[in-house]
């Protein structure tokens, strides 16, 4: 038996996710006396730094036609990893490739599925989150084979300083059952669902010109920038970067909101977040009443002075 993890990649790189997926799948391995197994499907490099997060192996299938994402091409070949591995619980992050492969893994296997999962399980039960993380669950899951999704920064990642062996792996790809056409990525430094830190702004920033200094402040930050739905709907900033219920859900650890109200539905996108910043001129913002810090100021005066201490804390 053992503990399958998927480990996805981004332009042939590990991403954070991933590392996080590994971490949580060795710990359950650990607690359930089996081991952590990763797989990884196209062209891939720096495997075996998996191996630092608790995987004794890495089966990499490195198929160029995997390169292209289709997640039913994916979860074929990871429920062929799953049956020669005899895999009772297989780990996905829950990204974009985990929320569109572990569902169509579930059906071919028969598995039961938990998404969006919070904690390490308590023997078959895994608590997650619920409507729009304004409740926790707790889930059993009852099958022979068990899946389960981490959401991003919700487990702390334990470096345990181990290796990893790289192996070939031989699985059957089924014919695609779709075509891509074009990729189109973004331009972004740094993705908004794997970012510590996120700057986000709102239309108290009044137009896309005065966006300058929350990009200064995210580069200082070493951080990622969002914006609110309305402001992408102008087009003051690109959709991508929308986070909210109609956007990207994200769980950063330092959140900070510049000139945002703070509706429902954007609540709904980053309440996750371990520490949120709120810098808003309205004492009565909704936001406020999430944040676990608050600035009632001007933007326009506040994120200057912010950026002159940050700028004067790194030369120090």
């Amino acid at each position: 038996m053992s503990v399958l993890i998927y480990a996805d990649i981004n332009n042939g790189v590990l991403t954070k996710n991933a590392y996080e997926a590994a971490s949580y799948g060795a710990q359950v391995a650990k607690t359930t006396g089996t081991n952590a197994i990763a797989i990884v499907t196209g062209t891939a490099a720096g495997l075996e730094k998996l191996g630092n997060f608790g995987v004794t192996k890495v089966l990499h299938v490195a198929d160029a036609s995997l390169d292209n994402f289709d997640a039913h091409k994916i979860a074929a070949v990871v429920a062929q990893a799953a049956k020669a591995e005899s895999a009772t619980v297989i780990v996905f992050p829950h990204d974009y490739a985990g929320k569109a492969i572990a569902p169509v893994l579930s059906a071919k296997l028969d598995a039961g599925l938990v998404t969006g999962a919070l904690a390490l399980p308590n023997g078959n039960v895994v608590r997650k989150t619920v409507f729009s993380g304004k409740a926790f669950a707790d889930v059993e899951i009852n099958s022979a084979i068990k899946i389960i999704s981490v959401l991003p920064n919700s487990v702390d990642k334990l470096e345990t300083g181990g290796s990893a062996e790289i192996t070939a792996f031989s699985a059957e790809i089924p014919t695609s059952r779709i075509t891509v056409k074009e990729i189109k990525k973004e331009s972004t430094e740094l993705s908004l669902t794997e970012a510590d830190i996120v700057v986000s702004g709102g239309r108290g920033l009044k137009g896309p010109e005065n966006w300058g200094m929350i990009e200064e402040l995210a580069h200082l930050l070493g951080a990622a920038t969002a914006c609110s739905r309305p402001v992408a709907d102008i087009d003051w900033r690109p959709h991508h970067e929308h986070v909210g219920q109609t956007g990207l859900a994200i769980r950063p650890n330092l959140y900070i909101a510049i000139g945002i109200s703070g509706a429902i539905q954007l609540l709904a996108g980053v309440n996750g977040s371990k520490i949120i910043v709120v810098i808003n001129t309205d004492p009565e913002a909704p936001f406020f009443k999430a944040a676990d810090y608050g600035i009632v100021g001007d933007a326009f005066v506040v994120v200057p002075k912010l950026i002159a201490a940050v700028k004067k804390l790194k030369s120090a």
